[in-house]
């Protein structure tokens, strides 16, 4: 029997996305007040102070809180196309649209590779619990460009590579999304729309690499899993500072540079494992160009200097895509992200006050969030190795003529092309 429309987008989740998407809503516009710092402040003073700042045809070159690729200007920019709003309800608006896009990729995906509404109730659930901050940020923007991406990888090698490449011009990040891409075609492509975008940017404003300087400047920001050391030893008389640095705020103090140097040591490592995994993976599924992307998404961020509530978004699209796919390993890497949501918002911004202390109730917060990201690192990357790696018993029994399964234009097929 055919699907019915209902099915296909069920009214449940239209209705649940609906409701606490309108309650953020209420939240960034100050109807209602969110306990905590007001996170809108970086739309409503940073975001617009950019924004003149481009309208007068430059980045912001003195702004050492400009930490962003050159893309990032296109989401800054933004909400001139609303013009009708203030510049801050226009950003509003412009996230909440790229969130319904990022439901509706998900939901379809979810109907054509076998993993019904999993995927698409994970990025319902996961947002709303990480509160107002995602709306105050354009991280949603970049979480939509990344699943297109991937999604597009599945039949498409070269779109998927200049998704890619135009994702990591905005945050960066998305580059890891070609981790598990295996066709020369989304590698090539997102070389040559990368190179070209930069040089449109370079050649657009001055400043455009600024950012890199800025990026290699920072130190450790409170959040982080690094921190949890620094935060140990206030408790027995560090005599290090908590200050707002590089528009984070940061320790400041006797070895915080020893602990920054180990997060970057803890990310080469990260990049080596996952180098060693793609020179030893050998069977590749529907599944696995997400998985992997995962996987390098939670290796860098759980291991960075800096885990702003806002990177949490991007874990949250990326586990929400892998539960899309009926055979995906990683349902309980994506509970962990869930449950590391919950505990982002209450240490940021609701208890943010107590994280700043270094008392018993924010260290208690950070361990378990950041606990919470190590195991689910930890767990994904196994699933990872054993499904690729890993030589299954039934692997060695299947022969090799054995016919597969058919599947609707080869979405399920490992063979299909762009796999």
């Amino acid at each position: 029997m055919a699907a019915t429309g209902t099915q296909r987008f069920p009214v449940g989740l239209l209705a649940a996305w609906t409701a606490t998407r309108m309650l953020l809503l209420l939240l960034v516009l100050k109807v209602l007040v969110f306990p905590g710092p007001d996170v809108t402040t970086d739309v409503s003073v940073i975001y617009q102070g950019w924004y003149e700042v481009l309208r007068g045809g430059t980045y912001p070159l003195g702004d050492v809180t400009w930490q962003y690729p050159p893309g990032a200007a296109l989401a800054i920019l933004s909400p001139a196309l609303l013009p009708f709003l203030g510049y801050a309800p226009a950003f509003f608006a412009l996230v909440l649209l790229s969130d319904l896009v990022v439901l509706a990729l998900l939901s379809y995906a979810g109907t054509r590779l076998g993993g019904a509404r999993r995927g698409a109730w994970v990025w319902v659930v996961g947002v709303a619990l990480l509160g107002p901050t995602v709306y105050a940020r354009y991280d949603v923007m970049v979480t939509a460009v990344a699943v297109a991406a991937l999604l597009a990888g599945t039949r498409h090698p070269r779109a998927m590579g200049a998704l890619a490449a135009f994702g990591a011009l905005l945050k960066v990040w998305p580059v890891l999304l070609l981790v598990g891409a295996r066709k020369r075609a989304a590698w090539l492509s997102a070389a040559v729309t990368g190179s070209a975008l930069a040089a449109l940017f370079a050649a657009w404003m001055p400043g455009a690499f600024a950012f890199l300087t800025f990026q290699r400047d920072r130190g450790t920001e409170i959040e982080s899993l690094g921190a949890l050391v620094l935060h140990l030893a206030r408790q027995f008389g560090w005599e290090g500072q908590v200050l707002l640095n590089y528009g984070s705020v940061e320790f400041l103090g006797p070895y915080v540079d020893v602990v920054s140097t180990a997060a970057l040591l803890l990310s080469a490592a990260a990049f080596g494992w996952l180098a060693l995994w793609r020179l030893r993976a050998a069977r590749f599924a529907p599944h696995t160009l997400a998985e992997a992307a995962f996987v390098a998404v939670l290796m860098f961020t759980t291991t960075s200097r800096v885990i702003s509530p806002q990177y949490m978004v991007w874990l949250v699209g990326l586990a929400a895509l892998c539960l899309c796919f009926r055979a995906g390993r990683m349902t309980v890497p994506a509970y962990l992200v869930l449950a590391a949501c919950l505990l982002t918002v209450l240490e940021f911004p609701v208890w943010f006050d107590h994280v700043v202390a270094s008392d018993w109730l924010g260290v208690l917060l950070l361990f378990a969030r950041n606990g919470l990201l190590v195991l689910a690192t930890l767990f994904a990357a196994l699933e990872l190795w054993q499904d690729t790696v890993g030589l299954r018993r039934e692997q060695v029994v299947r022969r090799p003529e054995e016919p597969r399964p058919p599947s609707p234009d080869g979405l399920l097929d490992p063979t299909a092309p762009g796999q």
